[in-house]
């Protein structure tokens, strides 16, 4: 079944860094995981190193999901290839999936992975601001996504249906230049001044600039949504819950959701009454059993 035919008897169902419910996220064995699942497409971020490799990690910095510390874009591949971004767990990998040695991934082993599904799959690439490397970011994966054979009028490679999400409007802006408006996300969520300042540990001051700056880009990029310039809008599931107005709008607009992160059953559940069309999960096999037991 195609990822269309999927998605006219159901929401389609993302993995969230893979299947990162079960193993670290952004893994070869998350991302194996994932296609073992069932996962109608997986969902991943990128940063570039010091060297220009897209690798996927989703924080700027290497502390929180491997044994490295500092800047992922002060280190080059090389030096990351030594670092362990699977322990944290505590998930046992099993051998199939790889080494310890071989979780960390860049783009093109992701490509590689997702080649040997065996069958159509959706990737959705975020890209992750505010980054040193600033729109090179872009310019960069979408190089090599063309080297790998990505065709940009149609967002296949080869089985691959590729689309792009950022929370950074100047991001989008960027992509529409090259892809289109169909393939691209724009990332939604709705800024918590004393959220920010707990999440960044930083004070009232730091934090609500910080919280200024991210409420701007909200606005920004709710107004490209209200504009029809982007074909997907991606909320988060507290987004949808609370602004059940603005998401019935963009819906009847016609912008496609593709909702983020929805692991818990009332959640799944409020999606298919809402009438979302992409659900991302940790948990991609559990939503789908639910999907399927709700149809």
């Amino acid at each position: 079944m195609t990822i269309e035919e999927s998605a006219a008897a159901r929401p389609l169902v993302y993995a969230h860094r893979g299947a990162s419910g079960a193993f670290a996220e952004h893994t070869r064995a998350a991302y194996l995981q994932a296609i073992a699942d069932g996962a109608d497409g997986v969902e991943c971020d990128i940063h570039l190193t010091r060297d220009q490799h897209a690798v996927l990690l989703h924080d700027a910095t290497l502390d929180r999901t491997s044994n490295g510390t500092g800047p992922v874009a002060e280190r080059t591949l090389a030096e990351l290839r030594d670092l362990d971004f699977s322990s944290w767990k505590g998930a046992r990998i099993p051998e199939a999936y790889g080494a310890k040695s071989e979780q960390l991934l860049t783009l093109p082993e992701l490509l590689d992975i997702l080649r040997t599904a065996g069958r159509e799959i959706g990737l959705a690439i975020e890209f992750k601001h505010p980054s040193p490397y600033q729109l090179k970011l872009e310019d960069r994966v979408l190089e090599v996504l063309a080297a790998e054979g990505w065709d940009p009028a149609t967002g296949m490679l080869e089985n691959i249906r590729v689309s792009f999400m950022s929370f950074n409007p100047d991001s989008v802006r960027h992509l529409l230049q090259t892809v289109p408006a169909e393939a691209i996300c724009q990332l939604v969520d709705d800024v918590d001044v004393d959220e920010v300042r707990e999440r960044f540990s930083v004070g009232s001051i730091t934090g609500n600039a910080m919280a200024n700056v991210m409420k701007a880009a909200q606005l920004e990029g709710e107004e490209l949504l209200d504009q029809g310039a982007v074909g997907l809008a991606g909320p988060g599931i507290d987004y949808v819950r609370e602004f059940p107005d603005t998401v019935r709008r963009w819906l009847e607009s016609g912008r496609r959701f593709r909702v983020w992160t929805v692991d818990a059953p009332e959640d799944v559940d409020l999606c298919r009454e809402v009438g979302i069309q992409e659900i991302t999960t940790n948990r991609p096999a559990e939503v789908l059993e639910r999907i399927s037991v709700s149809l």
